[in-house]
């Protein structure tokens, strides 16, 4: 490794769990975000920083005037542009050895999957149940790890999802098709803070399973009430009624 990079990494390779093995893992890594918004803007950040190899960015939205209050990666000078090609600045200043990609439209079924083939890690930071479903969908199919997270007002979650590893479940087995209408930041509201909080655990939990390091949050559903400030932990098991994994290869 060159000294350059030896220096700016230097604090993640002093801790024995990471080391110089798993800074290379890091480097040698690539990862999805879906969603440049609240959660996607702490995601990026710290996984540029920590030294990922390559990140595809996913999100066809634009900029807008009520984003900034919560979604770090845009500046005011961005409103109107496509997030997606703000955040590659901002994200090619921070750590310009890090390789970008952008996926600026919806994507099919089809092109979902390949492109989560295409990665060693999915992290979803979008905020409609059809779009998770998706996602989940894919990993499932190309059997990728996938970090869910969500924030609202002041509640927020994560989980990790891992097709064949340690009898994980699938998102869908923790919440049906049924499940009703979506919640929405534009409907109910979201303290800034916490998208930060909730995409920092997210980013965490992406480099711990890339690095093997730790004990992840598969099967369990970390929950945070941020009014309290209190973390509560719910386990849950495959649904063996699931309607993408039916209890099955999780």
């Amino acid at each position: 490794m060159e000294d350059e990079k030896l220096l700016r990494y230097s604090r993640q390779i002093l801790l024995p769990q990471v080391n110089i093995h798993g800074q290379q893992k890091l480097l040698n890594a690539s990862a999805i975000i879906f969603g440049l918004g609240g959660l996607g803007s702490p995601v990026a950040m710290y996984l540029a920083a920590a030294g990922i190899g390559r990140l595809v960015l996913v999100d066809f939205d634009v900029v807008e005037l009520s984003n900034l209050q919560r979604q770090v990666i845009h500046q005011t000078e961005d409103i109107g542009r496509l997030k997606v090609e703000s955040a590659r600045d901002k994200l090619a200043g921070l750590n310009p050895e890090v390789e970008i990609e952008m996926i600026q439209r919806k994507l099919s079924d089809g092109e979902l999957d390949n492109v989560v083939a295409s990665v060693d890690i999915i992290i979803d930071c979008t905020d409609n149940f059809e779009t998770r479903f998706a996602i989940n969908r894919a990993c499932f199919n190309q059997v990728k790890p996938l970090i869910s997270g969500a924030a609202i007002r002041f509640e927020g979650q994560i989980s990790v999802y891992h097709p064949g590893v340690n009898n994980s479940p699938c998102y869908q087995c923790l919440y049906r098709s049924d499940t009703g209408a979506d919640q929405t930041c534009s409907e109910t509201g979201v303290i800034a803070p916490l998208l930060g909080i909730i995409g920092g655990v997210q980013a965490l939990e992406a480099m711990k399973v890339i690095m093997r390091v730790g004990t992840d949050l598969t099967g369990r559903l970390l929950l945070l009430d941020a009014m309290s400030m209190e973390w509560q932990v719910m386990r849950f098991n495959p649904d063996p009624n699931c309607p993408v994994c039916g209890g099955k290869l999780c």
